[in-house]
């Protein structure tokens, strides 16, 4: 059996009071120009949640770490090598994030509207009507 080499994760973060989600535009040469979420790589032997918690410190500036986590994905890549999971963190007000050099802009919208053109990743988990499913159902829980 082949070890996972890479784990990866990503974080839709939602506000209960206006019902909408953060988007991040990307910057520089990987993917750049296209809209997804907070997160990244992890390193060596870290768990999905400090990774999570670190990245979103890292990009957008706030420590979201005591707030409703919620994982709702995961992803393995069908070689099994590199595993993503996606999660749902959801926060009382929108704000305006703090971005560091990975992007170059952000906004809040409804689920339905969400930016175009998406992060390939993203636009993959978006089409499992299963996960929009649960993140729809996750708005009237939180």
């Amino acid at each position: 059996m082949t070890s996972i080499d890479k784990v990866g994760v990503g974080c839709l973060i939602y506000s209960t009071s206006t019902g909408r989600y953060l988007f991040l535009l990307r910057d520089g040469a990987k993917y750049g120009g296209t809209w997804g979420l907070v997160g990244g790589k992890a390193e060596d032997g870290e768990r999905p949640t400090v990774t999570l918690y670190r990245e979103i410190s890292e990009e957008i500036g706030v420590d979201l770490s005591s707030n409703k986590t919620i994982p709702i994905e995961t992803f393995t890549s069908p070689n099994r090598r590199f595993t993503y999971h996606t999660f749902v963190i959801s926060v009382t007000d929108e704000f305006v994030p703090i971005l560091n050099g990975e992007h170059r802009g952000y906004c809040w919208v409804k689920l339905e509207d969400h930016p175009r053109p998406l992060h390939p990743g993203v636009w993959r988990t978006f089409k499992f009507k299963d996960v929009v499913g649960k993140l729809l159902t996750l708005e009237k829980l939180l």
